[in-house]
C-alpha cells in the first residue's frame, strides 16, 4: 500500500495539536464508507483509502490510551497504531457487511501489542500466546492494587491457560521500576548506577597483563629485525617502522642504486624470514 500522507506526528512536535487536528476530521457515514472502500479494492483507489485512513485517526488515538501503563510515549503507540489501520484498510472487504471500525480495531490493537514487547522491559518473557494474553490482561483482571493472593492467581491462571507461578512473576516483574543507568543530564549531584559499574581497564592484573604483551612484542619484533642483513632491515625500517609515513620503493630503489621492483622484491623476501623468526617460539630468549 502507497504511503499516506498523515497529519504530522513528530518527536517534537505536539501531541495534543495532533489529537485535535484528527479529531476536527469529520467521521464518514456508512454510505460514504461502502463507497470510499469499493473504490479502493475495486479500482485502487489511493484517494478513497485515505480518506477511509484519516477519518479513523480518532479511532487510534482512543486505542492507544488504553495502552497508557507500559511507560512508552503515547505518540509512539498513535504511530504504530496508525500503521495498523492502514493495514486494515488495505484488507478491508466492503461486501462483508461489517464497518471499518469494528474491522480496524483488531490490526491497530494487534500493531501496539508488537510494539510494546518489542521495546518494554518484559519482551523477553511475554513470547507465547498464552504469556502475550496474560502481559495484557493482567492489570484489567486483578481486583485491586495489592498483591495477588494465592486464590486470585490461580483464577487468573486458569482463565488464561498459563501457571499460577507465571501470573505471580509477572505481577512481580510489572510491578518493578526501571532503573535509569545513566544520570539525567543536568543533575550534577548523587550518582547514578553507571558510576558503581566497575572499570577492569586499570585492574592491577590487566596493567601487568598489558605490559608484559607490549615488552613480549617489542622483544619479538627486535629479534625479528636482528634475523635479517643491514639491506633488508633498513628496508624494512624504512617501509614499515617509520614515523614519517614510510618510504617508497622509488626512493629505497634510488638509495641503493636498485630497481624499484628489487626493493619489492627484498621487502617480500625480508617479511617472509621475520614472520618465520616469530613463529619460532624464540621470541623471549632472543
Amino acid at each position: 500500500m502507497t504511503a499516506i500522507a498523515l497529519p504530522v506526528l513528530s518527536s517534537n512536535g505536539s501531541l495534543e495539536q495532533y489529537i485535535q487536528t484528527v479529531n476536527s476530521i469529520p467521521m464518514l457515514s456508512q454510505e460514504e464508507e461502502l463507497e470510499l472502500a469499493t473504490r479502493h479494492q475495486q479500482d485502487g483507489d489511493l484517494d478513497a483509502a485515505k480518506r477511509l485512513v484519516l477519518s479513523h485517526l480518532r479511532v487510534v488515538v482512543s486505542i492507544a490510551r488504553g495502552y497508557s501503563g507500559y511507560g512508552l510515549q503515547q505518540a509512539d503507540l498513535i504511530q504504530e497504531g496508525n500503521i495498523g489501520l492502514m493495514k486494515a484498510v488495505k484488507r478491508f472487504e466492503p461486501t462483508r457487511g461489517v464497518r471499518l471500525f469494528s474491522f480496524a480495531v483488531h490490526w491497530i490493537k494487534a500493531e501496539i501489542h508488537e510494539f510494546i514487547l518489542r521495546n518494554w522491559r518484559l519482551v523477553r518473557i511475554a513470547t507465547t500466546k498464552p504469556q502475550r494474553k496474560l502481559f495484557f490482561n493482567l492489570r484489567s483482571m486483578r481486583q485491586s492494587l495489592s498483591a495477588l493472593s494465592e486464590k486470585e492467581a490461580f483464577d487468573i491462571a486458569q482463565e488464561l491457560g498459563v501457571k499460577p507461578e507465571e501470573v505471580r512473576e509477572m505481577e512481580t516483574r510489572m510491578s518493578g521500576q526501571d532503573i535509569a543507568l545513566m544520570a539525567d543530564d543536568g543533575d550534577d549531584e548523587g550518582f547514578a548506577p553507571i558510576d558503581w559499574l566497575a572499570d577492569s581497564h586499570d585492574e592491577p592484573t590487566r596493567a601487568l597483563e598489558r605490559r608484559s604483551l607490549d615488552l613480549l612484542q617489542s622483544a619479538g619484533l627486535e629479534h625479528a629485525l636482528s634475523s635479517l642483513d643491514e639491506r633488508s632491515r633498513r628496508i624494512i625500517e624504512a617501509r614499515w617502522l617509520a614515523d614519517d609515513g614510510g618510504a617508497t620503493l622509488h626512493e629505497l630503489a634510488a638509495e641503493f642504486g636498485v630497481s624499484a621492483e628489487r626493493i619489492r622484491q627484498i621487502e617480500a623476501k625480508a617479511l617472509g624470514k621475520m614472520k618465520a623468526a616469530l613463529a619460532s617460539g624464540d621470541v623471549i630468549n632472543a
